[in-house]
């Protein structure tokens, strides 16, 4: 079944199978999981992470690959860019055509704006489209917001920004309609009501999937409703941005593509 190369190994552990039935693993204390994941998970390593030198989020900690990214040179020669010369303009600029900026430049097509949205592959072309678990919201009799938030907070194991985590658990149920009533597709009882499972470290039921296609589903009607937008939102594929335009104030006012 594994090849030749795992012959070996498979006899081994057929030998060994009684006894590891019968083997009790001894509970780790709290001291020794720190000492675990300090040592092996990726997110605690801290040889993998150095400290970001500019920006905004100057002084925090990032992976290394990141920060080289974000701290790179430019990938353009500023003098030979003409500033006067303007391809698009717009009232809202999106770089991204996955969830997020799909889900970005709809909204803002809804509260009246003129949205240009950019992506370097095609819109869908993005991990939401990969993604098979589901949404945390916790929007059923037996839940709250304030119960969602002491799981979400404690399972980041208390690293999160409050006012973030915050902003997440308030707005995730009207995310949920939201997405709804664009024509999501989620598991529901006979009856239309929302079907919910538990997630990691979750308290109560609040996971709301579809099938094991939640990305795609969620991807495929963001999409559609981009594209039913046309009036509203131009879409620019196959265009990277590589260089974002600042005012005089230093606020973003575009991209260089």
């Amino acid at each position: 079944m594994y090849g030749n190369y795992l012959d070996k190994a498979a006899k081994i552990v057929a030998k060994k199978r009684e006894a590891n039935l019968k083997f009790e693993h001894a509970r780790l204390t709290a001291e020794e999981k720190d000492d675990l994941l300090l040592k092996f998970h990726p997110d605690r390593i801290k040889k993998q992470f150095t400290e970001l030198k500019i920006g905004p989020n100057k002084g925090q900690k990032a992976p290394i690959e990141l920060a080289e990214m974000l701290q790179a040179k430019p990938r353009i020669e500023p003098e030979k860019i003409d500033l006067t010369h303007i391809d698009y303009e717009t009232d809202v600029l999106v770089i991204g055509g996955g969830g997020a900026g799909t889900s970005a430049s709809i909204m803002a097509s809804e509260a009246g704006a003129k949205v240009l949205l950019v992506t370097k592959l095609r819109v869908g072309d993005a991990n939401t489209m990969m993604a098979e678990g589901g949404i945390q919201a916790a929007d059923k009799p037996n839940d709250s917001p304030a119960q969602h938030y002491l799981d979400a907070f404690g399972g980041g194991h208390f690293d999160g920004k409050p006012e973030l985590v915050y902003t997440l658990v308030n707005k995730a149920p009207s995310v949920i309609k939201w997405l709804n009533d664009l024509g999501v597709e989620f598991d529901k009882e006979a009856d239309g009501t929302m079907v919910t499972t538990h997630g990691g470290g979750t308290s109560r039921k609040r996971m709301h999937a579809c099938k094991d296609y939640s990305g795609a589903e969620i991807m495929r009607t963001l999409r559609d409703e981009t594209f039913n937008r046309k009036d509203k939102i131009t879409v620019v594929d196959f265009k990277a941005a590589i260089e974002i335009i600042k005012n005089e104030k230093c606020e973003a006012c575009g991209a260089v593509f």
